[in-house]
């Protein structure tokens, strides 16, 4: 452990919420405040299982930590119940937008599924303003207050509902203003992404760039119909990949008996190879991943998560806290979760954090500014601890 390593782990005074960060995949129905869903359940009258706030976020993320996807997604029915109306869609996205701020967070994609949003008479394009003009509200605030920080509206289509086609045209009308990505999510067993092939076929058409969850509640053949039919620059979560990578034991002792140890080596299969090679982004979302169990083949906690395994092989690995609601967590949270169970330093919080400045959806012009920004930020972190590791030397001569 370097010297690096034990001022991240250990310094009470270093804040992770300090390093500016870039957040790729991160739900707006599942980054609710608890106290706005108190406050909005009270006006339409929808019944919560707890109506204290820090009770409430508990619930939530007791809940969500059963490593089960489809109970990990009926949660969501108490976000929705109070996201229906543009007025809520508005105070929501605003707060979603401030709490990325407050976070560290300089760029974020900001994805949901519109079609949820209908039940009280909104249309589709409604629910997209709604929810860009609360965004919109937050970023010139913060802003103004010397905060950067910028945002988009990637669009999700549930993928056990026959609307793909219809939410693919509804993000091609909102592109330039505000949406800068298609999505689709939902229950992923049963539901590839060839469902909704004429929908990214016009999206195909039109150049506009597609994430699609998979390898999360599915495995190989996910994410290659994911690649193949839904055409992804991104994988969402895309954690599964890692069952493609087989790691080779052997060796001998002195004795010339053989040996059951890691060797380092692996042998990537076709899917794997396929996705590292072209630098397919992997919107890797850890605490998510334990606790809807789709990394469970790895084992249990965090140490067993394949998120270095990916790392170590040259997959290009992004961080993101997925739902940070029900996953009790921030992208903070997760880089911290990283440096504590995988001993990575600030350089490696700088790769990742790289990487999805590169993924994002924006033009590239866009994509420089933010790594110039986060560069020279870690640049200065890091000459900071190369100065204070002098100090500390020169005190012991």
């Amino acid at each position: 452990m370097t010297e690096e390593m034990i001022h991240l782990a250990y310094d009470p005074e270093f804040d992770f919420r300090d390093l500016p960060k870039v957040s790729l995949h991160d739900h707006l129905d599942g980054g609710l405040r608890p106290q706005t869903i108190i406050e909005l359940s009270a006006e339409v009258g929808h019944e919560l299982p707890a109506t204290e706030a820090e009770a409430l976020a508990d619930w939530f993320h007791e809940s969500a930590d059963s490593g089960s996807l489809p109970r990990y997604l009926e949660t969501f029915e108490h976000t929705l119940a109070v996201m229906q109306t543009r007025d809520a869609l508005i105070r929501v996205a605003r707060e979603f937008v401030e709490d990325l701020a407050a976070d560290g967070v300089i760029y974020g994609e900001v994805r949901y599924a519109p079609e949820q949003h209908l039940r009280e008479g909104l249309s589709l394009d409604d629910v997209v303003d709604a929810v860009q003009e609360g965004m919109e509200q937050a970023v010139e605030a913060l802003n103004n207050e010397g905060h950067p920080i910028q945002v988009g509206q990637v669009i999700s289509a549930m993928r056990q509902a026959d609307r793909g086609l219809e939410i693919a045209q509804l993000a091609l009308r909102h592109r330039g203003h505000g949406v800068v990505g298609f999505d689709i999510a939902g229950p992923e067993e049963g539901f590839p992404a060839s469902r909704m092939k004429e929908a990214f076929d016009l999206l195909a058409e039109n150049l506009f760039p597609t994430t699609v969850h998979a390898g999360e509640g599915a495995g190989l053949d996910s994410i290659k119909d994911a690649i193949l039919a839904g055409r992804a620059t991104r994988l969402g979560h895309g954690v599964r990949v890692a069952e493609d990578i087989e790691i080779e034991f052997g060796g001998v002792d002195d004795d010339g008996e053989t040996l059951d140890q890691d060797t380092g080596l692996v042998a990537l299969g076709p899917v794997a190879n396929w996705v590292r090679e072209r630098g397919i982004p992997l919107e890797i979302c850890p605490s998510s991943n334990l606790q809807t169990g789709a990394t469970a083949s790895f084992g249990e906690g965090i140490e067993s998560h394949p998120i270095d395994l990916l790392v170590q092989t040259g997959f290009n690995v992004t961080i993101s806290p997925d739902n940070r609601l029900m996953s009790g967590t921030s992208l903070s949270d997760e880089f911290e979760l990283l440096v504590e169970a995988f001993d990575y330093d600030l350089e490696d919080l700088l790769d990742l954090t790289l990487n999805a400045a590169e993924a994002a959806f924006v033009p590239l012009e866009m994509r420089e500014l933010l790594v110039e920004y986060i560069n020279d930020y870690y640049a200065d972190l890091l000459d900071e601890d190369d100065d204070d590791d002098d100090d500390e030397e020169y005190e012991e001569i």
